[in-house]
């Protein structure tokens, strides 16, 4: 998780939002990135979207079979289909959807864990990691960057 928010700050600083994924195979972090929604006006450029893409041009594939995934806030509907789709074993999470919400995202309030559970999916979801850590990204975004519109 600490590569995950070290790539959230990188993000921060460059004027993006405050949110960075990290994914590691047999124990070697294969891609970490932030999310690059302004910078490349794409609205799908999540972290975690980020993150697969890298991952699977580094590892010429589009599975990401036994992938850990640290991601400082929960997924996003969009983020959890793409994860489940690269076919990656488990994801941790820091910060809620709903503390998203709270600093000003505009989020869907559909839980990750209810995606999966009534999609019929097999992500292991373990949440609460590093979380204080993850939500104080919300705050330095905040500070670093006052009036961006989200």
């Amino acid at each position: 998780m600490e590569v995950a928010i070290d790539a959230a700050r990188r993000g921060i600083v460059a004027g993006q939002s405050p949110f960075g994924c990290a994914i590691a195979i047999d124990g070697k972090i294969v891609s970490a990135c932030h999310n690059t929604v302004l910078l490349t006006t794409d609205i799908t450029a999540h972290a975690e979207v980020n993150a697969i893409r890298e991952a699977c041009r580094r590892l010429d594939n589009i599975f990401l079979d036994n992938a850990i995934v640290a991601t400082t806030c929960e997924p996003c509907p969009m983020c959890m289909s793409a994860l489940h789709w690269a076919r990656v074993k488990s994801v941790y999470f820091g910060a809620t959807i709903s503390d998203a919400a709270a600093a000003g995202f505009n989020e869907l309030t559909i839980p990750a864990k209810k995606l999966i559970s009534e999609g019929g999916g097999s992500v292991e979801l373990i949440d609460d990691t590093m979380a204080d850590a993850c939500r104080q990204l919300f705050a330095e975004w905040k500070k670093m960057n006052p009036e961006s519109a989200y």
